[in-house]
């Protein structure tokens, strides 16, 4: 694998991996059994195709195998209710109604519940009179046939699916620490611009996104060639995150005079730098090769500050050395494995699987959104009523011989929230235009036409989750080459094709206001769920011992994906009606104040680690028994919880005298203070967010 080109990115390799089983299942079955045959399966190939992903094999093979059997299904009731129009369109909404709710599986199941919503089109579009059997068959052989090229391609491309994913950690690391610097430079905490907050927050969400893509390749194999060496790059990856998270503390003692801006642009470039190390790890990576050997001391960057003597930020120079050259010492650490040096994985094989995305497809799932307040739910039955509107106005109007173009419009546009139908709408309108544009070129050179199928298909997949308006393009030249070759003597009809378009859009648009689930409904569980996720995190970060074991592990994983829950809330928020949006303000006060807390944890685990000794003390275990008391008390968001902060921040004055490594008691004491102050403000946070709710 390390022939393919270095840069390739995993979703376009996954791309071509797709377009070469599509178009080899369609060539096998033309050869066994003709192009008549080959045409109809055809579109069962392309329907299992769109859940394919870069996972592992057994992982894919359940997902494709899914939307295989709702393919077929979603094809049998579309091909033997054509000749009954109302029934046609009962089934088509009772289809969309199942196949929507597999979203209770999670954003996994997207792909799988879209594939039987293709199928009905691909049917629709089938010329009358083809047999029902015929219809549902084939599509079943070319879904199986696809299914056992993928079954190989992802086999084949496995290794190099790890690398990529590792690759892609390390990419969105070395962009959160640009994004930090970037901040820095400019002067300004995160909660001082709330628009950079949100920017800072997406690069965490985009990082924590790619850790578990990276997780649930590398450690669901952990004994497979090489995948040893990046599992512990991975772990060290993470463990960078947590540093870099850390190194926004006590930014707000820098102060803002000459001196100040200087610690802080010192502190940019020394970021920079960590950055910079990270792209040399992952080129090396993706190219097999090994980077140059050397160091990255950064413990000096601010020796020559301009600090006048007995300042008091003095004695905060060493901690923000010290944590800077703890990001340097880890960036390096991926070079020295990269260079081929060998250490014992902290977890073991049973230990790492805990840290794989579940991925079961179990009916109680959904079975628990079978109520009208689930999300799942009402998108559901809101997908149907669109979609069999759509069929029943694509009857009405003028160019009736079609209407299935004006349902996939409908089921391509309308998503679950405001936010992602509003990016489909305008991106499927433009890419339709585009497309419609290339096939009025391929129209002049029909031998082009096949390899541009094949083609599109690639293209179309691989852009689906990157950027939708490359996808929109791609899917109509497919959806306009496939319904020409199945009725050649119909044309492309361009010009309905438009239409149905702007129509869909447009319906689409319109029912997204049916059955809404406006963000604000399911926040009070997302809050509460962080506070617990936050509490359940302080209770193991804070207890003595040396490395962190899997039960701390799990309860940091869990806290990110609670906070990255919000945050996600928050930007799918903000198209929604100004009278049902969330208290922006409130909510990124929770994040910011949770994120810092999240730091100050980190900060107490990794003293607990490098001055083990000097915290053995009964005074130390003390004092971490009575902040985890006062933490778990503070973290919460009913009316009862504590009205007054714990104590005062700590200013400059209060930095004790000692450096931390004579003794870090009083750091670990003063590090516990200004945890719970922030564990206050998260509460009250909470608290006045509810409020806002409620009001």
């Amino acid at each position: 694998m390390r022939r393919l080109p270095a840069l390739l990115p995993a979703h376009a390799l996954n791309g071509m991996a797709v377009a070469f089983g599509v178009a080899l299942a369609y060539g096998f079955i033309a050869a066994m059994f003709g192009a008549a045959s080959a045409k109809l399966a055809l579109a069962g190939a392309v329907c299992a195709s769109l859940a394919d992903q870069p996972s592992t094999v057994r992982r894919n093979l359940q997902r494709v195998g899914l939307a295989a059997v709702l393919a077929v299904a979603a094809s049998l009731v579309a091909a033997g209710l054509r000749p009954w129009p109302l029934g046609l369109g009962l089934g088509i909404a009772a289809v969309a109604l199942v196949a929507t709710l597999t979203l209770a599986w999670g954003p996994r199941a997207g792909p799988v519940s879209f594939a039987a919503v293709l199928a009905l089109v691909f049917t629709m579009a089938v010329p009358e009179g083809t047999p029902v059997l015929a219809v549902a068959g084939w599509h079943a052989a070319g879904a199986l046939a696809f299914a056992a090229c993928s079954a190989l391609a992802t086999a084949l491309l496995q290794r190099r699916y790890r690398t990529l994913a590792l690759a892609a950690a390390l990419q969105a690391l070395a962009r959160l620490l640009r994004s930090r610097a970037a901040l820095l430079e400019g002067g300004l905490l995160p909660d001082e611009d709330q628009g950079r907050m949100r920017t800072m927050v997406g690069d965490e969400a985009l990082l924590a996104e790619r850790l578990q893509a990276a997780r649930d390749l590398l450690f669901a194999a952990p004994g497979a060639p090489a995948a040893g060496l990046q599992i512990a790059m991975l772990l060290r990856a993470v463990e960078l995150r947590d540093t870099l998270l850390a190194s926004r503390l006590d930014l707000d003692l820098v102060g803002e005079d000459e001196a100040g801006r200087f610690l802080r642009e010192r502190l940019a470039g020394g970021l920079r730098q960590v950055a910079l190390a990270l792209d040399e790890a992952e080129a090396a990576l993706l190219a097999g090769s090994q980077p140059a050997a050397g160091a990255l001391e950064l413990r000096e960057v601010f020796e020559d500050v301009p600090l006048p003597p007995g300042d008091a930020r003095l004695r905060l120079k060493p901690l923000l050395a010290n944590r800077l050259q703890r990001l340097a010492d880890d960036a390096m650490h991926l070079h020295a494995l990269l260079r081929g040096l060998h250490e014992a994985l902290p977890l073991q094989a049973p230990e790492l699987q805990r840290f794989v995305a579940t991925e079961g497809w179990a009916f109680s799932a959904v079975r628990a959104q079978l109520h009208l307040r689930s999300p799942v739910l009402r998108h559901a039955l809101r997908a149907a009523l669109a979609l069999g509107a759509a069929y029943a106005l694509g009857r009405w109007l003028p160019w009736a011989s079609h209407p299935h173009w004006l349902v996939l419009s409908v089921a391509v546009v309308l998503r679950g929230t405001l936010e992602q139908t509003l990016v489909r709408r305008n991106a499927r309108v433009v890419g339709t235009l585009i497309g419609c544009g290339l096939v009025l070129a391929l129209s002049r050179a029909p031998a082009l036409q096949p390899l541009a199928f094949v083609v599109a298909v690639g293209t179309a997949h691989a852009f689906i989750n990157v950027r939708y308006l490359v996808t929109a393009a791609a899917a109509t030249v497919m959806a306009l080459l496939q319904a020409y070759w199945l009725e050649p003597e119909h044309g492309f009809a361009i010009a309905e094709r438009v239409a149905d378009t702007f129509i869909g859009a447009a319906l689409a648009w319109a029912f997204s206001y049916v059955l809404p689930s406006w963000e604000r409904r399911s926040l009070p569980g997302a809050v509460e769920r962080a506070l617990q996720a936050l509490r359940d995190y302080a209770q193991q970060a804070l207890q003595p011992g040396a490395a962190a074991g899997v039960a701390q592990r799990l309860a940091r994983l869990q806290a990110y994906e609670a906070l990255g829950s919000l945050a996600a809330a928050l930007q799918r928020s903000l198209p929604e009606p100004e009278r049902v949006r969330l208290p922006l303000a409130e909510l990124a006060q929770l994040l910011d104040h949770a994120h810092r807390l999240m730091a100050h944890l980190s900060v107490v685990r990794m003293m607990l680690v490098q001055r083990a000794q000097g915290l053995q003390s009964p005074a130390a275990a003390e004092a971490l028994r009575a902040a985890e008391a006062v933490l778990r008390e503070q973290l919460h968001a009913d009316a009862a919880a504590p009205a007054q902060p714990p104590a005062s921040a700590p200013d400059l004055q209060a930095l004790p005298g000692e450096p931390p490594a004579e003794n870090p008691l009083p750091w670990l004491q003063r590090r516990l203070q200004v945890s719970a102050l922030d564990a206050y403000r998260v509460g009250t946070a909470a608290r006045a967010l509810l409020a806002r709710l409620q009001a």
